[in-house]
């Protein structure tokens, strides 16, 4: 696929899911695109981001997830940018999903 096609279909299923209202909607149509290996690996991904945001240290999180230190840092790297939707996403869990 060229990068061309892949923001395209990033947009199209990005204003799928923000028009869709219905969590379990949307939970079952990821467990149905997404394989069982990717669904964990993006729960992996959101576990860690959680864990750096508590400041958990990336050692402790590699350890008890099984993660590499690589996926770690990047986690991290990406809560340390200015306006970082990890971050935004973290606020919106904190305020109720709103």
């Amino acid at each position: 696929m060229t990068e061309e096609l892949i923001s395209e279909a990033v947009r199209e299923l990005t204003e799928v899911l923000a028009a869709t209202g219905d969590k379990k909607e949307i939970g079952d149509f990821l467990s149905s695109l997404l394989t069982r290996a990717e669904l964990r690996a993006i729960a992996a991904r959101w576990t860690l981001v959680k864990e750096i945001a508590r400041g958990t240290p990336q050692r402790d999180i590699a350890k008890k997830y099984s993660l590499s230190l690589c996926k770690i840092t990047r986690g991290s790297r990406e809560l340390k940018k200015e306006n970082s939707p990890f971050r935004l996403m973290l606020d919106r869990v904190k305020k109720g999903g709103s």
